[in-house]
């Protein structure tokens, strides 16, 4: 397969009663009494200091609980006091298709002041990390450097699916917060706080849906609402695109050194439109000759994933400038970073969002996503390859109703995000009865794990009243800065 699949890198038959639903709960719940849980000390890679690791058994399917079972991966990064005994807060991961367990390096440190005196729950999404992984490539390997964003074919989605195993229709939004309750349970918390980023938070808000007596209360950030679907990214990107050219405008040495910095970026890609860049470089990393191919897709993909976080949007337009000189060197240093595996476990990325999302994108969707100035239509063009032919499952109508459910919800939302934008998050503001809205300045994709917001957030977990908060450490977030030289300088 010649697919870089780090290119998705992003953003079920449900019981359809309440009678339903309400065996489910009792199901997840019993499963956890039923010695299908182990838990033991053990070390994750990033942390030095011991954890605790967890596998519980569920149903694949929680309608025929006695039918084909799976495990689900776990960890618990153990309160560093647990004497105020107070209740832990479960992480659930990004993507769809983001193993939880393999972030536990980077929130423990994030985390801290939040780690201090709570358990931080991270449990691998079903089709995920070590909980019947649905990976497409995992032993395949891939050169970003020469591989382009059309490579992509329907064969590689048929040779994707061969390798999956499993009834792919329970591996679903829903399915999985079952997981997580069941796991909620098996650890005996009667209640905990959950934090969601980025299809995180829609995860979250199935939570509120499924469970909403198990949650003490609610961090969303970033949201992916239940009401918008995942994979239209046109015109949130040309909005955070805009944005970059806007700061970097007003920010004199970034004006100085880039003057022209739209006019080089549509330069660029008008010469990429018209004729692709083949050739040979030295590895960023390795110093041997490597091809190294471009076009227009994939030098503009390329630029989106760096919009996604403050450090990646400092480095375009440096980027932008030396291509615009002849000079792609820079923009292979962009390839490096991702040239390390497959983060995402994108065999679950499409089961969930051909199924739960694009079922719901209209014609008329597409066409006006794609009107703008930035990306046109690149960033739905992988699902209208694999999706097609991709196994069909159908959530309820009801699972696309919003979320009405009464819990203390902290919802934050960065000005600059590429993906999910702040008009996202209002989808849920303004049905959730006890939430409050927090937008970042200056910020971009999941802001809430920065310093500030960890200490919001702290606070938030504490008193469970979103609407009284110290918030005043946002006022001093930097505007964005840039790179304005080779040799650095931002």
């Amino acid at each position: 397969m010649k697919t870089n699949w780090k290119v998705f890198t992003t953003l079920n038959r449900a019981a359809k009663s309440f009678v339903a639903l309400g065996l489910i709960s009792i199901t997840s719940s019993a499963a956890a009494n039923e010695n299908n849980l182990t838990l033991e000390d053990c070390h994750v890679e990033g942390i030095k200091q011991q954890v605790q690791c967890g596998k519980l058994i569920v149903p694949e399917n929680y309608a025929q609980p006695d039918g084909e079972k799976i495990t689900i991966n776990f960890a618990v990064l153990p309160a560093i006091d647990k004497s105020q005994n107070k209740e832990p807060i479960m992480f659930l991961a990004g993507g769809p298709g983001q193993a939880a367990v393999s972030l536990a390096g980077g929130l423990y440190r994030a985390f801290n002041e939040v780690r201090k005196s709570r358990d931080i729950i991270l449990v691998d999404q079903r089709g995920t990390g070590e909980s019947h992984p649905l990976q497409c490539d995992e032993n395949i390997e891939q050169n970003v450097y020469s591989s382009l964003p059309e490579d992509f074919t329907g064969e590689d989605v048929k040779e994707c699916l061969a390798t999956l195993t499993g009834d792919l229709s329970q591996y679903n939004s829903e399915n999985a917060i079952r997981d997580f309750d069941a796991v909620r349970a098996a650890l005996n918390h009667e209640k905990i706080a959950i934090y969601g980023g980025s299809y995180g938070t829609r995860a979250g808000l199935v939570y509120m849906r499924l469970f909403p007596e198990s949650l003490s209360s609610v961090i969303l950030d970033s949201v992916g609402p239940i009401e918008v679907p995942i994979g239209l990214f046109g015109k949130s990107a040309e909005r955070s695109f805009s944005m970059l050219l806007e700061n970097c405008n007003k920010e004199q040495s970034c004006q100085q050194a880039y003057p022209d910095l739209e006019s080089e970026f549509n330069q660029v890609v008008a010469q990429l439109d018209e004729t692709p860049l083949s050739v040979s470089i030295p590895h960023p990393r390795l110093g041997t000759q490597t091809p190294l191919v471009i076009n227009k897709s994939k030098f503009i993909s390329t630029i989106f994933m760096q919009l996604y976080s403050v450090e990646g949007r400092s480095l375009v337009p440096l980027i932008i400038h030396q291509a615009s000189l002849g000079n792609f060197a820079p923009f292979a240093g962009l390839m490096a970073m991702s040239d390390g595996g497959v983060s995402m476990f994108v065999g679950l990325t499409f089961n969930i969002v051909c199924n739960e999302d694009m079922p719901k994108v209209t014609p008329d969707m597409i066409l006006a996503d794609a009107d703008n100035s930035f990306n046109g239509n690149i960033s739905y063009k992988a699902w209208q390859t694999a999706c097609p032919l991709w196994p069909q499952y159908r959530p309820s109508e009801d699972f696309y109703n919003p979320v009405t459910a009464d819990i203390p919800t902290l919802i934050i939302s960065g000005d600059l995000d590429p993906v999910t934008p702040p008009s996202n998050a209002e989808y849920s503001n303004k049905t959730l009865p006890n939430s409050k809205h927090i937008i970042m300045k200056n910020s971009s994709h999941t802001p809430g794990i920065s310093a500030c917001a960890i200490n919001v957030i702290n606070e938030f977990l504490n008193e469970k009243n979103p609407n009284e908060l110290d918030e005043s450490c946002l006022d001093e977030i930097p505007a964005e800065s840039f790179m304005t030289g080779l040799n650095g300088g931002v």
